[in-house]
C-alpha cells in the first residue's frame, strides 16, 4: 500500500505543498487500536474506535449545556458555592 505525506516547501518566497511517498511504516511503534464504547453518566453510549478499550465520561454531547441549551451546573467540590460566597451572590 502506498502512502503519501504532505509537507510545505518555500520556493522563492512562495509556499507550496509537496507530497512525498512513504513506502513502509515502522513496525512496533504504533499503539493498538480498539473498537470501544464511551459511556456517559447520563446513560448515553457511543461506539467508536480508540487506543483505550472502555471509556467513561461525566458529560457528553447529549447532556452538555452547550449542545442542549439548558443550564446545568457541574459543581466540583463546592467551587460554585465558594465563588458565590466570595462575591456575595445569592
Amino acid at each position: 500500500m502506498l502512502e503519501y505525506t504532505l509537507r510545505f516547501v518555500t520556493t522563492r518566497g512562495v509556499l507550496k505543498a509537496a507530497y512525498t511517498e512513504v513506502s513502509e511504516m515502522k513496525e512496533g511503534i504504533h499503539p493498538k487500536y480498539y473498537k470501544t464504547t464511551i459511556r456517559c453518566a447520563c446513560g448515553n453510549v457511543i461506539e467508536t474506535g480508540s487506543t483505550r478499550e472502555n471509556i467513561t465520561v461525566e458529560i457528553c454531547s447529549k447532556c452538555h449545556p452547550f449542545y442542549t441549551g439548558k443550564q446545568k451546573l457541574v459543581d466540583t467540590s463546592g467551587r460554585v458555592d465558594k465563588f458565590n460566597k466570595k462575591y456575595g451572590i445569592k
